[in-house]
């Protein structure tokens, strides 16, 4: 299995542009696999430098309803109108960014991404073959970031916390080597992880996520008690190598890397894993 990291927020291959938001474009034996799509029409042009055809992609999966993940979307569809889509039904929410210290704005999808061609419309465990499953129902709450607290729903007049009921994972299945992808790990990865058990049983081979750590404003203690008690958890999963990236941030992955060492990698934009 080859993954690509189309879109991220740290600078990595020459030639590809950061942005903030994410894009992984995964190759398997029977599949083609974008998970995610980044923010905007990046998403193309850096396939375009690291000589990835987005024709040849067959399958879409978007984590959750945010526009850093799904914001590319658009500019996907006008590459490309063969693939199968799979988006959450809660997806398209009223979902707003209301940190303390800027004005609310919208977060979400665009509207016409509801008529895109090839949408599956989808919730629930969703088996897509043999290679490819799709779950939800994340309901643990164990070291859940500190940052959902700035993450809103439009209801009527008002703003409510986001519940991340559309936060969705794919596991992809290739000859018993087992990876789970996350975007943003909103509910918190041990929580991803104690679902993944739930249904499967074992752990996983290989995780890729980010897990939804950087604060722009500063790291509290409970923000680093959280980061570190996440990350000896983690290092207690003796099968599964971790990687991650973007909403993770570069301050909490140092942190992490310091005690699960050679079990955690970071993915800059551009670069090109095999699992």
């Amino acid at each position: 299995m080859r993954i690509v990291t189309l879109v991220e927020n740290t600078a990595g291959a020459s030639g590809c542009t950061a942005a903030h938001g994410l894009s992984l474009y995964i190759e398997t034996e029977k599949h083609r696999i974008l998970m995610d799509t980044g923010p905007s029409a990046v998403l193309t042009e850096n396939a375009a430098a690291l000589c990835v055809d987005l024709k040849k992609v067959d399958t879409v999966v978007l984590s959750h309803g945010h526009y850093d993940h799904g914001g590319g979307l658009t500019a996907f569809s006008a590459v490309s109108t063969d693939a199968e889509i799979y988006i959450h039904e809660g997806a398209w929410g009223g979902f707003v960014s209301a940190h303390p210290n800027q004005d609310i704005r919208y977060i979400g999808l665009a509207p016409e991404t509801a008529e895109l061609p090839g949408l599956h419309v989808v919730s629930g465990n969703v088996r897509i073959d043999d290679e490819l499953f799709l779950f939800d129902g994340i309901s643990g709450k164990r070291l859940v970031p500190s940052g959902n607290a700035d993450l809103k729903v439009r209801a009527g007049d008002s703003l409510i916390n986001d519940d991340f009921s559309h936060e969705m994972c794919l596991v992809i299945n290739e000859h018993g080597n087992h990876v789970l992808l996350s975007g943003c790990a909103h509910h918190g990865i041990l929580n991803i992880l104690d679902r993944y058990r739930e249904i499967f049983e074992n752990d996983p081979d290989a995780v890729v996520s980010g897990f939804h750590m950087m604060r722009r404003d500063g790291y509290s203690d409970e923000d680093i008690r959280v980061i570190l008690k996440t990350a000896a958890e983690l290092a207690s999963y003796s099968r599964t190598k971790f990687y991650t990236c973007h909403c993770t941030g570069e301050a909490p992955y140092e942190v992490m890397k310091n005690t699960m060492r050679s079990r955690l990698s970071y993915l800059h934009t551009g670069d090109s894993i095999r699992i």
